[in-house]
């Protein structure tokens, strides 16, 4: 064989080999990645090849499946009150993906998480049959909400403090994820994302804004923690009218200078003096407020399993000292859910624990058989019983005496605050009408955080316990009363 015929065996021996190494590669070690990319038309072929699996609602299904009659896509997701559960489920669309609950357990609800897989199903890589999602949602409560809502822009999210089951999260507008479920629905997903899709913004979890005087426990919270209020019913000593410090502005509240002038950490509450909880938060300093806010969930992005996201958020870059008094009254940079402010709430009610809040108390095989369990969340101690115990009292006299009037529940104890607060250029838009609470009766429990973005009211009459105390009444009513 003479030089160059030896060579280009060689050579094309080497090319041989580089093949068979390449496919080796791709075969062994990249098998997996490509199967499982999102750009693989056969998954989601397969995810739809067969029924899935259902969330749960009350032992009782809000999903299902129906067989479409096409060629590519065997089944189409369905559901039962679709826009009632939407800030639940999400959705499941062969066209646009998945969202909520159905984004997060995607593999379960279609069959493809390894761990409903048999010995026989890992062999032959096989799409074993899909399970099910349990969720911590009252029927009654998330009804009474989303009744509530209707004529208004809003949001709303009920909690069992003992338990951290979330019982409620409702949004209106509203959806129906049925109607984006199937492969051709592109003018449907159109008409949703019109005006920026705010039919599908998850305001209860995903959109923190000014929680504005709802706040204020937050900054009472952090004031008794810190020591500088250890009575309720001693006069602060804050002037009003009050300016902030650092500026010559004045800072006026609703209720006059009359009724706010030195008020007790119990009258500033109920009447929601600006002049009181801004001192108490120049006082404290940015640390120690953002240190109580962040105990108490902010800054945190809380998965409930659904990752709320953007987290609410306390400042963390240096302020001003004028920028410090204004976080104490839920304005400046300050910026929280419904999600957030039930979990504050839900922390007074308990004692002072903050139970990690879920939405999700199993997740199951088609057998039953339990693969994930939220029945024993994480707990944590963020503040002494007696500020809570505090805490209460004083919510009690804005339920009793004050704005918080609309919430009350007959035979049962009811504690609350309202929030209204400024929003746009110059206070361009309405403002939020917020109103968080707790409930009590009989060995039940519940914490609820309201807030209207817009409504038909007049604007002077925005307010958080006109507009959104009623819808927090009917939720509370729901579970109390059940």
């Amino acid at each position: 064989m003479n030089k160059t015929i030896r060579r280009a065996s060689v050579f094309c021996l080497l090319l041989v080999l580089a093949l068979l190494v390449r496919v080796t590669w791709v075969q062994a070690y990249q098998g997996r990645a490509l199967a499982d990319n999102e750009n693989n038309r056969r998954n989601l072929i397969g995810q739809y090849e067969n029924p899935l699996g259902n969330i749960i609602v009350g032992g009782e299904a809000i999903t299902g499946s129906v067989k479409t009659g096409g060629k590519d896509f065997g089944y189409k997701r369905t559901y039962v009150d679709g826009p009632l559960y939407a800030p639940i489920t999400g959705y499941s669309s062969q066209a646009f993906g998945t969202s909520m609950l159905e984004g997060v357990y995607k593999k379960i609800l279609n069959g493809s998480d390894d761990r409903l897989k048999t010995v026989m199903d890992m062999l032959t890589n096989k799409r074993a049959t899909p399970g099910n999602v349990l969720t911590t949602i009252d029927k009654g409560v998330q009804r009474a909400a989303y009744d509530a809502l209707q004529g208004k822009q809003g949001a709303a999210v009920a909690i069992d403090p003992a338990t951290g089951e979330i019982l409620a999260i409702v949004n209106n507008p509203s959806f129906d994820p049925g109607s984006i479920t199937g492969a051709n629905d592109a003018a449907a997903w159109d008409k949703l994302i019109e005006d920026k899709g705010k039919a599908m913004e998850n305001v209860a979890l995903r959109k923190p804004q000014a929680p504005g005087s709802t706040f204020k426990l937050v900054t009472l919270a952090a004031a008794i923690e810190n020591g500088l209020v250890t009575n309720l019913d001693t006069p602060t000593g804050t002037p009003d009218p009050y300016t902030i410090p650092g500026t010559r502005t004045l800072l006026p509240s609703e209720a006059g200078s009359a009724a706010c002038n030195n008020a007790s950490a119990r009258t500033a509450l109920r009447l929601s003096c600006n002049n009181v909880f801004a001192e108490l938060a120049h006082k404290l300093g940015q640390d120690k407020m953002r240190a109580m806010a962040e105990k108490l969930g902010f800054n945190t992005e809380t998965a409930t399993p659904v990752t709320a996201r953007p987290a609410s958020k306390y400042p963390t870059q240096k302020m001003s000292v004028d920028q410090v008094a204004q976080t104490g009254i839920g304005q400046f940079d300050v910026q929280a859910t419904p999600l957030q402010m039930a979990m504050v709430t839900a922390a007074i009610e308990n004692g002072g624990k903050l139970v990690a809040p879920h939405s999700v108390s199993e997740v199951t095989d088609a057998n039953g058989n339990v693969l994930e369990s939220f029945k024993n969340p994480k707990s944590e101690q963020v503040m002494n019983p007696r500020t809570a115990s505090m805490l209460q009292d004083a919510m009690r006299t804005v339920a009793t005496e004050g704005g918080g009037k609309p919430a009350q529940v007959a035979g049962a104890e009811v504690g609350g605050k309202t929030g209204t607060a400024q929003r746009g250029v110059n206070n361009s838009l309405p403002p939020l009408a917020w109103f968080t609470s707790y409930g009590k009766q009989g060995g039940k429990q519940i914490a609820v955080a309201v807030v209207i973005e817009n409504s038909d009211t007049d604007r002077s009459e925005i307010g958080g316990g006109k507009l959104a105390a009623p819808i927090a009444q009917k939720m509370m009513e729901a579970w109390l009363k059940k």
